[in-house]
């Protein structure tokens, strides 16, 4: 009996996905800028050995657009949550996949071995003005701010729907590949689907366009909801056979299908511009059983985190397959 406690006592502590669920990354209430920030701090303490923080730009309310590296590998992979407002849940996936990675590497487990050779870079919120205003979280908004911000949701005094960046812009919709061809509807900033004046126009999306040229990564995942699926392909890429192989791995490893995307699709978005521009694999993820417009709901983390927690390893090992 005292040896059955021990090794209990041994696995709660070296665990940070133990069976209670707990360990640094809050999974347990909605997933805040406040809250990113918060857990990003608690993990830069605890794993100061192994990542490295930094904001890759800010917002036009002046928050920071974090990006974690995580090992020493040469080559790179980036994983992206939040491109839209209502989709949060993203960040918490991808900061409870950091810090699990983050702790088995510290301790030289052999399933981290292979961030000696691919390092992850994680962006676990693109859009936390989105995120603020999606999550009704007003305290830093002028009047006129919220009488502009209620204008392009309609009327409506609850955002749960909110999309967009903070000034109305939709993130997916502002990459140079196919924008021109995007219908101009709406063709003002709104809550959601506004693709902008021209693409790039967003503060987001050029910070992360330049960070991702600076990295060069050699594969990319944006993370989204709600829909259980996986896109893969922009139009009739050179790499359709090896890209589709490495989807078809995430696909057996989550139990998502893999898209078929519309064969009229136009683009703008993430993974629409890095295949283009890149010629390199890339990945939309879309968690979550459908839901509308609105978050996926808190129940359905534990669930999405099981199917998603060893992705960002496995792209790294597909990744260091690849010639250069």
């Amino acid at each position: 009996m005292v040896r059955l406690i021990l090794c209990f006592m041994i696995f709660f502590t070296l665990h940070p996905e133990n069976v209670f669920g707990e360990g640094l990354v809050e999974v347990k209430k909605p997933y805040t800028y406040e809250i990113l920030k918060q857990d990003l701090s608690k993990i830069q303490r605890k794993y100061k050995r192994v990542v490295e923080i930094r904001s890759i730009g800010t917002t036009y309310f002046e928050k920071n657009i974090w990006a974690v590296k995580l090992g020493t590998g040469k080559k790179n992979i980036v994983l992206i949550g939040s491109h839209h407002g209502r989709e949060w849940l993203t960040s918490m996936v991808t900061m409870k996949m950091l810090e699990t990675y983050a702790d088995a590497y510290e301790k030289e487990k052999k399933s981290a071995d292979i961030l000696n050779e691919v390092s992850i870079w994680f962006i676990p919120m693109l859009n936390p003005d989105g995120v603020m205003i999606q999550q009704n979280h007003f305290d830093e908004f002028s009047q006129i701010q919220l009488k502009e911000l209620l204008k392009m949701n309609e009327g409506v005094r609850i955002f749960k729907r909110w999309k967009a960046n903070g000034i109305g812009i939709d993130l997916n919709r502002q990459y140079p590949a196919g924008w021109e061809a995007l219908e101009n509807e709406p063709g003002r900033p709104s809550y959601k689907s506004y693709k902008g004046k021209a693409p790039l126009e967003a503060k987001e999306v050029l910070a992360l366009t330049k960070f991702i040229h600076h990295i060069q990564p050699a594969a990319a995942v944006a993370y989204h909801t709600a829909g259980r699926e996986i896109f893969w392909k922009f139009k009739n890429g050179k790499h359709l056979k090896r890209d589709r192989k490495i989807a078809k791995k995430i696909s057996k490893l989550t139990g998502y299908k893999l898209g078929k995307p519309d064969k009229d699709a136009v683009g703008g978005g993430f993974t629409d511009w890095f295949i283009t521009t890149y010629h390199r694999p890339a990945f939309t993820i879309e968690i979550s059983y459908l839901v509308g417009e609105t978050n996926p709901p808190l129940s359905v983390f534990k669930k999405e985190w099981k199917r998603n927690k060893n992705v960002g390893l496995m792209l790294a090992k597909e990744v260091n397959k690849l010639k250069e």
